[in-house]
């Protein structure tokens, strides 16, 4: 069995890693980045984990509302697993509607998360604000292979994250 060699991170990188994921919290995936935080800091040898404590107080967050967490956690497996999501959604008129949707791709678009989905109410690609999404539960029918370029080109500004 091997083992990763320990990963010797500065104060500074510790709590730039803690800020961005607190600036986040609205992201696809925060809450495993929050976890993940917790393993870095652990393993942080205590003069630094010290340090990026006391800085952390310097640093302050103020984010918009995040979607419901519950909501997120599925849409979150539902990508991975690649099956249909029936959603109750509430658009920007205040109308509320039931859906079934293939989710495609989390995009992040003028600060606020979108989930861009194959909706087969609308037979058509459409963007849905996280933070508007009230109710989701998944589905076990598989998505239809709907591609991430029938979205059309990402704007000039967005990119993937880097892995």
């Amino acid at each position: 069995m091997s083992s990763l060699p320990s990963v010797n991170l500065t104060a500074a990188q510790a709590l730039a890693l803690s800020a961005a994921v607190s600036a986040s919290n609205q992201a696809p995936f925060s809450d495993s980045a929050r976890a993940a935080i917790r393993k870095v800091v652990d393993v942080l040898d205590p003069v630094a984990r010290r340090r990026a404590a006391e800085l952390s107080h310097r640093i302050w967050v103020d984010v918009g509302p995040a979607p419901h967490r519950r909501v997120m956690s599925v849409l979150e497996q539902a990508t991975i697993d690649q099956v249909t999501v029936k959603l109750t959604y509430t658009d920007s008129k205040g109308d509320t509607t039931q859906r079934e949707v293939e989710p495609m791709i989390f995009a992040l678009n003028g600060n606020r998360w979108m989930l861009v989905a194959w909706c087969r109410l609308r037979d058509g690609i459409r963007w849905f604000d996280l933070t508007r999404i009230q109710r989701a539960t998944a589905t076990r029918h598989p998505c239809t292979g709907h591609h991430v370029d029938e979205i059309g080109t990402p704007p000039e500004f967005a990119r993937p994250i880097d892995i």
